[in-house]
């Protein structure tokens, strides 16, 4: 069986390096990327092709080079996964610092935007488009704004995107998992708030990466044909 191709924007850890080694598992050659330091060794996952490239997702011209790229090594991707973004320490609307917020909106959304662009434009007839937002868009958490607003605006591309790219029969959707136990969760949280986060759920614990991953390694394949334009929630009963 002929593999596919896939990219996965930000996938050094977290959800991402999970879904780079559930999509290798389950058929596809996996192209990622990192921001600056590249990984000192590569999953191993069967008979699947894996290549990391650095990449600014900041900079559109940087994540249309990664397309160059990736055609050149493997051939147009028919999966592109935009996992890549930041957190930021929560705070009141009243007292954020802007800097901050502008940071955040230009990493997660002008950066998912560029990737989302490119991978309109790239992806494969047939294929699938994933970003990765959150379910605290539905969920209104004190000090949780500006984040969650960010990941907001990516469901609306996502939405109009499949609107847009349906006549190529391409599928986009969004996985917008509840609290995942990542490096990115953790920064800046201290106990009290790790079990708040877990309280959220009726499970009364956070989601793992590879949970996440699954949906989107699901979401990526042909089980998923009639799944378009949907912000899937793997969130354990959160909302």
């Amino acid at each position: 069986m002929s593999r596919k191709t896939a990219i996965v924007f930000g996938g050094t850890r977290g959800i991402g390096a999970a879904t780079v080694k559930a999509l290798a598992r389950d058929g596809y050659d996996v192209a990622f990327t990192y921001v600056s330091r590249a990984p000192e060794a590569l999953p191993d996952v069967g008979g699947a092709r894996i290549k990391a490239y650095a990449c600014d997702i900041r900079d559109a011209a940087s994540v249309a080079d990664v397309f160059a790229r990736v055609e050149k090594d493997f051939g147009n991707p028919d999966c592109v996964v935009a996992n890549a973004g930041i957190n930021i320490p929560p705070g009141p609307i009243a007292d954020f610092d802007p800097e901050s917020f502008r940071k955040v909106v230009e990493v997660n959304i002008v950066g998912a935007f560029n990737i989302l662009q490119a991978a309109a434009r790239n992806v494969a007839d047939g294929g699938n488009i994933v970003a990765i937002t959150t379910s605290m868009v539905r969920v209104g958490v004190p000090g949780g704004g500006p984040y969650t607003a960010t990941k907001g605006a990516v469901e609306c591309l996502v939405r109009s995107m499949q609107k847009e790219l349906a006549g190529r029969g391409i599928r986009v959707n969004a996985v917008a998992p509840g609290p995942v136990d990542t490096d990115l969760f953790r920064a800046g949280k201290d106990e009290a708030a790790l079990k708040r986060s877990a309280g959220l759920s009726p499970f009364n614990r956070v989601g793992q990466p590879e949970e996440v991953a699954e949906v989107v390694s699901f979401i990526a394949s042909d089980k998923a044909s009639w799944v378009a334009g949907q912000i899937v929630q793997p969130n354990g009963g959160m909302v």
